[in-house]
Order: C-alpha cells, then structure tokens, then sequence
C-alpha cells in the first residue's frame, strides 16, 4: 500500500486523520506521523471527492495545501478581545491564522505572544489572527491569558468539535485561511522564528490579493 496516499474521511475535514481525544489529548502520534512522511518531498492526499491535493512540507513543519481545501465553517463562544461569538464565516475577506491551543501545551506558551507581534505588523492590511483554545475547562484557559499575553479574538471550543472538524492532532496547530476562506498552510508545532515563515507567507498572499 501506497503510505504517500492518504484518504480523506469527510470532505470538510482538513489535514491528516487521526484520533482526537477528548480526555488526554495526545497529540504525539500525528507530528510523529507527519514527521515521518514529510521526508518524502511530496505527499499526495486523495479526498472524498476524488480531487488530487498535493501535500508538500518541510523540516519546518510547515504543509502547503495545493489546491487548497475549504475551511470548516463554525461558530464559537469568544473569551478576550471580543464579545458574543465568532464564526468563520466573520473573516471572508481577510487573510486570517486559526491557531488552535491549550493551556497545557509548553510551546503555546511562545507561539500565542509571538503572533502579537504579526498582529501590530499587518494591522493596517486585510490580516487576521484567532486563537482557538481547546480546553476542557474555560477556567484553564483564562489562567493561561491572564499569564501570557494575547491581543487578538480568542474563542474556546470545549466540546473539541471544532478541532476534529479541522483534524488538529498538534500543538500548536495554525491554519492559514486566504480571504476567500480556503487553507492554504497548515503549521504544525512552534520553535522560535516560525513565525517569521508565517509572516512571509501573508505578504505573499497579499500580493496576491493587491495584484487581483
């Protein structure tokens, strides 16, 4: 069996399959997996609607959706920086990071601050960053706020439904929306400096949207 072929369970799942527990939330065994793969320079995913996705990455644990996917739609509870509830649907027409975190995650604790600092550089551009916490308990996730700073929406998906929806099985796992709400990256993890990659990725997607 072919392993650089991968089929999609739900045509409005992005990322690869794997198990998402609600109690323990292990996400190990996906960036072990996508690790694993990622040393072929191309891997080929098949979706439920037979359309070819080419999956390439790097050491960088970086993965470019060419021909992007839809992004899920959903609509979650906000908890800072904004009021009422969120949806995907609020962002058609902006560039926007969906960042999916938890309170226990070590490397959330670098990554969520350091998309402030994306956050002041394209303030002025059509540029949006979300946080999507999914802790268990609302309270875990206020503690972690109050100690680290965020200052864009954060939203909470408790129920983990919005996390299996986009197939998150990493910690952090960020996904780079274009203004026409498809996935373009999936950035899996955090190391000092990813986010000057990401920050690279949004101008070229800007260019692509002033040249249109």
């Amino acid at each position: 069996m072919d392993t650089s072929a991968i089929k999609l369970q739900d045509d409005h799942k992005v990322g690869a399959y794997d198990q998402f527990d609600d109690n323990q939330r292990n996400m190990t065994t996906f960036s072990q997996r996508l690790l694993m793969k990622w040393r072929k320079p191309l891997l080929v995913i098949t979706s439920i609607l037979t359309s070819a996705v080419a999956f390439s990455s790097d050491r960088n644990n970086v993965v470019t959706l060419d021909p992007p996917q839809s992004a899920p739609e959903w609509t979650l509870p906000a908890i800072q920086n904004s009021d009422g509830e969120l949806s995907m649907s609020d962002f058609r027409g902006q560039i926007t990071y969906v960042d999916f975190w938890a309170s226990w995650c070590g490397p959330c604790r670098l990554s969520l601050p350091a998309l402030n600092q994306l956050k002041d550089q394209f303030k002025d551009r059509p540029v949006q960053f979300l946080a999507v916490s999914i802790d268990v308990v609302e309270e875990d996730a206020w503690d972690f706020l109050s100690r680290y700073s965020v200052d864009y929406p954060v939203v909470i998906d408790t129920d983990g439904d919005i996390a299996r929806l986009f197939e998150v099985n990493g910690m952090p796992s960020g996904f780079l929306v274009d203004a026409d709400g498809m996935v373009r990256e999936v950035h899996v993890g955090y190391k000092r400096g990813d986010e000057l990659k990401l920050a690279e990725s949004i101008k070229k997607m800007l260019a692509e949207m002033d040249a249109s």
